[in-house]
Order: structure tokens, then C-alpha cells, then sequence
């Protein structure tokens, strides 16, 4: 879509997903997921410069990428922004904006949620039951591995946190004296279970509890709801999917792919 004209009917709004460490935009045409990316945090000046901005031409290149940009109809205020946050210090940056809805814990219709539930786990089980059905169960494997399930009334059921695969070998690298740092981009296949370096004991260690737990938790899953969704999420869900198929070929294929899954949730409370 992006360098095409937009039709007049298209409600064009940003959705904007505040991480620990980035920020996550989506770029909306009505309930059209129509583009994502990643930029750093911003200062208080491009912020004010976006509230400034009328059309997607408009916006400053530390929000939009360097890419074609759609020739837009000028809107009479700055483009609507809808954010969810796990960042305090960043919401309240944010919400000088003048055209911004923050949503939160309470405007999400999962039954049973506990005030400490991550604003980021809760939209994403909504996205992915509301698009694909409840029974849900969401798996994120980003910098935290979490599971997060609600039934088939969406009730939410709770949920697991443990630190993710980076997180794992970061901790070792860093807090022991001997230990290498190992990286998960040099990861391409699985390392022997019984490895004959240190590098490699690392990798089997960690990956191999980490798809044993996944694992885990699927059959436990499937156990209470033999015909309940699965959807994974983060950014290891790639090499973390394809591990699963490796070892587990019967689970991999019940799980969906979708890294959108926050925005999706994002897009049901703005339009129900």
C-alpha cells in the first residue's frame, strides 16, 4: 500500500506499542494492518513535530522510515495514535500528544485479568483469540518467554514467565567468569545435546530445556483444551518454531506465526 493513493474512506491511524527498549509502530488503514517497523525512543521534539504532522508525508524521518510513502489526504488534526505501554516514563512522554488514546488494562474485555497483568501480554491474547478463536494460548518468545491463556469465555487462565532464550545466554556470559557470551544469530541448526565445547554446552543447555518447557506446556495445554489455538510471537519465535519442528514434527504445525499480535489486539479495542 505504501506509495499508493489512499481512499478517502480509510481511516489512517497509528498504533504505537512502547517495548523496554523500542518503540513498535503499525501503521492502520481502518481495521488494515498495513505496514510495521521499529525505531528507537524519541525525544520530546520529534514528538511535537509528529503532533504537527497531517499527512503520512508529514512525518518526521526519526518516526517513518526511509521509504514510499502513501500520497494521503490531508486530515484536519494530527493523525490519531493509540498506544499501549509497559514503559511508564514513556507513556507519560507520550501522552502530550494531542490526538492519543492510551489504552489499558481495563478496556480489555478478558475476563478474570489481575492488576499486574503486562498490558503486552493481555493485548496479545485478545488479538490472537478475537482473530482466530478462544480457547487461546499465546506464547511470546521475546527478551521474557511467557505463556498466556484465556477459554473458551475468555476468561483469562493465567500464565508463565520465564527468561527467554538471549536473556539465558546473556545471564551466563555475563555473570560467570569463565562462560563466553553466546550469540543466537550464529544459531542456524541445533547443537549436539552432548556437546564437546563450552560454546556449544551453552547452546544445548538452554535451547533444549527452553523447547522441553515449550513442550511442556503445549501438552499441558492440549490436555485441558484438546482443540484450543496456540499463536507464538518475539522475535526468537522463528528459530525457536523451527527447533519444534526438528523435535517435536506433531506439535509445530497447531502453532500460528504471527508477530502482530499486540497490534491485532490493539485494532479490536479501537474498533469494537
Amino acid at each position: 500500500m505504501l506509495g499508493e493513493q489512499v481512499s478517502k474512506t480509510d481511516n489512517i491511524w497509528l498504533a504505537l506499542e512502547i517495548g523496554n527498549s523500542r518503540l513498535h509502530w503499525a501503521l492502520f488503514l481502518s481495521a488494515r494492518l498495513d505496514y510495521t517497523w521499529d525505531t528507537e525512543y524519541l525525544p520530546e521534539s520529534v514528538i511535537q513535530q509528529l503532533a504537527q504532522s497531517q499527512t503520512l508525508a508529514d512525518l518526521p524521518p526519526e518516526v517513518f522510515p526511509t521509504l514510499p510513502r502513501p500520497r494521503v489526504l490531508a486530515s484536519p488534526r494530527p493523525l490519531p495514535l493509540t498506544i499501549a505501554s509497559v514503559v511508564p516514563s514513556q507513556t507519560a512522554l507520550w501522552q502530550t500528544y494531542p490526538n492519543v488514546q492510551v489504552i489499558t488494562l481495563e478496556q480489555i474485555p478478558l475476563k478474570n485479568i489481575y492488576p499486574t497483568l503486562g498490558i503486552d501480554r493481555a493485548l496479545a491474547l485478545w488479538g490472537a483469540g478475537k482473530t482466530w478463536g478462544f480457547p487461546m494460548l499465546v506464547i511470546d518468545a521475546g527478551t521474557a518467554l511467557t505463556f498466556t491463556a484465556a477459554d473458551a469465555k475468555e476468561c483469562l487462565l493465567g500464565g508463565a514467565i520465564l527468561p527467554g532464550l538471549g536473556l539465558q545466554f546473556a545471564t551466563l556470559g555475563q555473570k560467570t567468569g569463565q562462560l563466553p557470551l553466546v550469540d543466537t544469530q550464529s544459531m542456524a541448526s541445533l547443537p549436539p545435546r552432548f556437546a564437546l565445547n563450552t560454546a556449544q554446552a551453552i547452546q544445548s543447555g538452554v535451547i533444549y530445556t527452553i523447547i522441553a518447557g515449550i513442550k511442556d506446556f503445549i501438552e499441558a495445554w492440549w490436555q485441558l483444551y484438546p482443540e484450543g489455538k496456540m499463536a507464538i510471537k518475539g522475535g526468537d519465535r522463528t528459530i525457536l518454531f523451527n527447533y519444534l519442528q526438528v523435535l517435536y514434527p506433531a506439535i509445530a504445525p497447531r502453532l500460528t506465526i504471527e508477530p502482530n499480535l499486540i497490534f491485532w489486539g490493539m485494532e479490536k479495542i479501537v474498533n469494537q
